[in-house]
């Protein structure tokens, strides 16, 4: 009989919601299906250059699939990014770590530096399978990642609270979402929780024309608005967040009483929506089925309706971006949402 094999799970980056679930997935359908030993590395990559990690069993893996966060733990750890200060040779000690421990492969959940590091490893001769994760939903190469959903439904929530408040008061309301480069969150809470502006990191706007437009909200007997804006949108200041910035804008260009809100890491935490805990679990089974056909080198992706996947190599430093023609945005125009463009005046 041939050997079974021996992997390693290990989550990077950013936390979100249905690490746990995809940690399960991988881990249930590799003990269970397949008779293959589990190691859960500690950290991120973090973890293999340290030498911490664990054997998972299966029954370390009941109950965690409604958990926020990672039982496996993460860092930010860049072990190709060169310092000055430190000249241990990270990579290196990965493939020790990886070799020493007899792994067949390593599979790394994580967003976009995490597959980017995935490749890079790919190249150093590792057999890697990638996960995509993350709440901005810009992992490139896949329709959707989980974490998405889940914040998805925690910002939607935010602006649905911030109407009563706005309409008691008449105010104007600023919330800030998380995105620094892709607004597929922006847009999407945006919509579902009624914004009336949604400004986002690819697509260019002008405070004179969003102060025009919320006036001329005034002027429609309309005495509130809400102002969904990414993080990561063009402003004169990297210091200033994108909420108190613009809310200090309308405020000077309209004169109504404008107050921010920044929504932050709550967007992260909890436990994650039952679409992502699905998607998750389908995207760890299918890690695992690729690895039983030792079908390396490669992320799992979502298309569609279906489960698939790419060549780690293509997915590189590519950010997924909302196309300036995406449907959602041409529909929102046509219900007079405005996104800081002439097209969006009244």
């Amino acid at each position: 009989m041939a050997r079974s094999k021996k992997i390693g799970i290990l989550t990077a980056g950013g936390d979100c919601p249905g690490l746990n679930a995809a940690i399960r997935g991988v881990g249930k359908t590799a003990i269970v299906k397949y008779g293959m030993e589990v190691i859960g590395i500690s950290s991120g990559f973090l973890g293999l250059i340290e030498k911490e990690y664990i054997p998972l069993k299966e029954h370390m893996l009941s109950g965690i699939l409604t958990l926020g966060g990672t039982i496996l733990g993460t860092s930010r750890e860049k072990p190709f990014k060169k310092s000055k200060q430190f000249k241990v040779d990270k990579p290196s000690l990965i493939v020790e770590t990886y070799n020493e421990l007899g792994l067949d492969c390593l599979v790394c959940i994580g967003g976009n530096g995490t597959q980017k590091t995935a490749a890079r490893l790919v190249d150093e001769g590792l057999n890697i399978i990638g996960i995509p994760k993350t709440i901005d939903n810009d992992v490139w190469g896949t329709d959707q990642t989980f974490g998405f959903d889940s914040a998805l439904w925690i910002a939607t929530d935010a602006i649905d609270r911030l109407h009563s408040t706005a309409n008691s008061h008449k105010r104007i309301m600023v919330i800030e979402i998380m995105g620094h480069h892709a607004g597929w969150l922006t847009l999407y809470s945006g919509m579902a929780g009624g914004g009336d502006v949604i400004l986002l990191p690819e697509l260019d706007y002008d405070m004179d024309i969003v102060n025009k437009y919320l006036l001329k909200r005034v002027e429609n007997k309309k005495p509130y608005s809400i102002v969904v804006v990414a993080e990561g949108i063009k402003k004169p200041s990297r210091v200033e967040s994108a909420a108190s910035y613009v809310a200090k804008k309308i405020e000077q260009g309209t004169g109504i009483e404008t107050r921010k809100t920044i929504l932050g890491y709550i967007q992260r935490g909890g436990s994650p929506s039952p679409m992502d805990r699905i998607l998750a679990t389908r995207f760890g089974a299918y890690a695992v089925d690729l690895i039983a056909r030792e079908d390396y080198g490669k992320m799992v992706i979502k298309k569609g309706e279906k489960i698939k996947d790419i060549p780690l190599s293509e997915v590189g430093s590519n950010v997924r971006l909302v196309p300036k023609d995406h449907t959602l945005i041409k529909k929102a125009r046509g219900l007079d949402i405005c996104f800081g463009s002439e097209k969006t005046l009244i």
